[in-house]
């Protein structure tokens, strides 16, 4: 992440992908098989909406993860692949096809995100409730991993209203460092999204947080561990860090490609930090492997709290 990147003068064309990043296109029974549910039920998929390069893996292990309240978004972030304009009225059969779909699925672990959806009263947040509710409903033992917006000018309401509900892990992604929010994330603030992720544990301190960010957008080292402490100072339990990639030649460039062996050194940062669990590869996203990632998080918890009893 050199300084030259930052360049405006500097605007590479769209790169080649290195060997590290490439994967093979879906073709298994299971893909097949998670794809055709999905279709069954109408409900979305963040794997498909922001062409996520694991949909491969996932589905094929079946684990998907579902995008609520529909697929435009009232947002144009410079990074996202989500059709943007006036969304469509909010489907009320979609929290019990959610919980079909986990139950159909035989999940262990769900993760639940959205669109943004500034056009409605709450931001979306009744929805995200509803959602919880259903899944307890029908699959008790499945835990549930949220990734909402920000809900520009409701946050408080919706973030109490939604922890209420008892999700297991609260997440919502910074998504870059503060200097790149006006090209990349315009119409968020990175200090709102701070802020939701510090309600969310004054709420509720035993709720697991989560926030992730991506890499190769021209973001500086220092800029990097900046984000990270101020992460730590909101109290947040998992970070994860990826490689971003251009869907689209409309879409922000990718300024660099940040080799494995520097997500290393950064995961180690970040460990050293204090977070609990921490994902950093090229191929990361925040859904990636969160089922394994949660129970390896639970457990990190729980040994640290030992570890405190043991020395009272």
């Amino acid at each position: 992440m050199n300084d030259l990147a930052n360049s405006p003068a500097i605007q590479p064309q769209r790169q080649r992908k290195p060997d590290w990043i490439r994967v093979k296109a879906p073709t298994s029974k299971g893909y097949g098989e998670t794809r055709n549910l999905m279709r069954e039920l109408g409900l979305n998929t963040v794997c498909e909406e922001a062409a996520c390069p694991n949909i491969g893996e996932c589905w094929t292990k079946k684990h998907a993860t579902v995008m609520i309240l529909g697929d435009v978004c009232t947002r144009a972030c410079a990074f996202c692949n989500v059709k943007t304009g006036m969304p469509r009225a909010v489907d009320p059969l979609e929290p019990m096809n959610v919980a079909t779909a986990a139950a159909k699925l035989g999940l262990t672990h769900i993760v639940i995100t959205s669109v943004d959806r500034d056009d409605l009263p709450d931001g979306g947040a009744g929805h995200f409730v509803k959602v919880i509710k259903a899944l307890r409903e029908t699959t008790p033992d499945t835990t549930i991993e949220i990734l909402t917006p920000d809900f520009r000018n409701k946050m408080e309401a919706a973030v109490e209203a939604i922890v209420d509900a008892g999700p297991d892990v609260y997440n919502h992604n910074l998504e870059t460092v503060p200097r790149l929010y006006p090209t990349i994330r315009p119409g968020a603030r990175y200090y709102a999204s701070l802020r939701l992720l510090e309600q969310v544990k004054r709420h509720n301190p035993h709720i697991f947080t989560k926030s992730g960010i991506m890499l190769g957008l021209g973001e500086q080292r220092l800029e990097v561990h900046q984000v990270m402490d101020d992460m730590r100072s909101a109290q947040i339990d998992f970070l994860t860090m990826g490689q971003y990639l251009q869907p689209t030649p409309k879409h922000a460039k990718v300024m660099e490609f940040v080799t494995p062996k520097a997500f290393d050194a950064f995961g180690s940062i970040a460990r050293a930090k204090g977070f609990l669990q921490v994902a950093a590869t090229p191929l990361t996203r925040s859904s990636y492997h969160a089922g394994d990632d949660f129970r390896q998080m639970r457990a990190a918890r729980e040994a640290q709290l030992a570890k405190a009893a043991s020395k009272a």
